[in-house]
């Protein structure tokens, strides 16, 4: 165990570069004192370790240093072997490269390793895209994606939702994200940091304009942070619905999990008919129309009544649509 941790934090100051004390004793979960005896045995096996003193100083290895100790545990060589993509690799233009990393990789393992590698590939995969969806083009992903990589702007013509639709914006591509099969770019534009569909970008040119990332960005807490919003603002309103037992049942299967969630806690208890009545959010009287109609006369619209009219004029339209014609009288 002790000899793993040494390991760990060599690797840590070899990729790291200098770190205080604090921060190696949170990253191997050890006490700062564990971190301190730790040092001391690495610079007595020869290792060119030294500590600057003062408020900015830190452990950090001599330059030019470097260690081949890298070996992989079991663990960590078949993990490497889930997070291999070669679907997304490929629209990202490092579908080779992929393919070359993990054949080097397979090649460095010994046997043992090797042969269990070999089973993590066999036995799981990864299918991002959600059910019933075609696969999304998007034909310019290479380009934004060597453009985030290079710290490139971009000029690009984007088609959106409102008007005017098509539109022209300089860009600092600052990521990309894989969400459910669709790609998206998250780009600063004109010093606001937004998020773009790759599939509604119309046409690309990557500039010979370098730029600078924001100081601190991190791709990961920002997409978070603005999925969570972007699920809380789409929902512009609510509905008063009653469902019947068989919708009831059928109700997390029809709608998004966020409606299916919200239902659930906010249904009062089922009535003599077994009818459930719940307040569900919507994003709009339109979208609520076409989704309601999903249940048939399985569920009945209390509130709003907008809605309510749009459901009773949908009914009105598929009995005048279905009722069987007049029979011709003869003369």
């Amino acid at each position: 165990m002790r000899a793993s941790r040494l390991l760990s934090l060599l690797l840590l100051l070899q990729t790291r570069g200098r770190m205080t004390a604090r921060e190696l004793a949170d990253e191997l979960e050890v006490s700062i004192r564990t971190v301190y005896r730790d040092v001391e045995s690495l610079s007595s096996a020869g290792v060119p370790v030294y500590a600057d003193r003062g408020p900015d100083g830190g452990y950090q290895l001599l330059d030019g240093y470097r260690t081949r100790l890298t070996g992989l545990t079991t663990d960590e060589a078949e993990s490497l072997f889930l997070t291999g993509m070669p679907g997304p690799a490929a629209e990202l233009g490092l579908g080779a490269v992929l393919a070359g990393a993990e054949l080097k990789l397979l090649a460095a393992l010994p046997p043992d390793l090797r042969n269990r590698a070999g089973r993590i590939r066999e036995r799981f995969h990864l299918d991002a895209p959600g059910w019933f969806r075609l696969p999304e083009p998007a034909p310019h992903l290479t380009a934004v994606a060597d453009a985030v990589w290079n710290q490139r702007r971009v000029r690009a013509r984007y088609l959106r939702w409102a008007r005017p639709r098509e539109v022209t914006r300089i860009l600092d591509p600052l990521g990309v994200v894989l969400k459910a099969g669709s790609w998206y770019l998250v780009a600063r534009c004109d010093e606001e940091i937004r998020t773009y569909r790759v599939s509604r970008v119309l046409e690309v040119e990557v500039l010979d304009d370098p730029f600078t990332r924001p100081a601190g960005f991190d791709l990961t807490a920002f997409w978070e942070s603005w999925s969570e919003r972007f699920e809380t603002g789409v929902y512009t309103g609510k509905a008063v619905i009653r469902f019947s037992p068989e919708a009831w049942r059928r109700l997390p299967h029809l709608v998004l999990p966020a409606t299916a969630r919200a239902a659930q806690e906010n249904a009062g208890p089922p009535g003599p008919d077994g009818w459930v009545q719940t307040v569900i959010p919507i994003e709009s009287i339109r979208h609520a129309h076409v989704e309601v109609l999903k249940f048939g006369a399985d569920a009945e619209v209390l509130e709003p009544p907008e809605l309510r009219a749009r459901i009773i004029d949908s009914a009105h339209g598929l009995v005048q649509r279905y009722a069987p014609a007049p029979p011709i009288r003869k003369a």
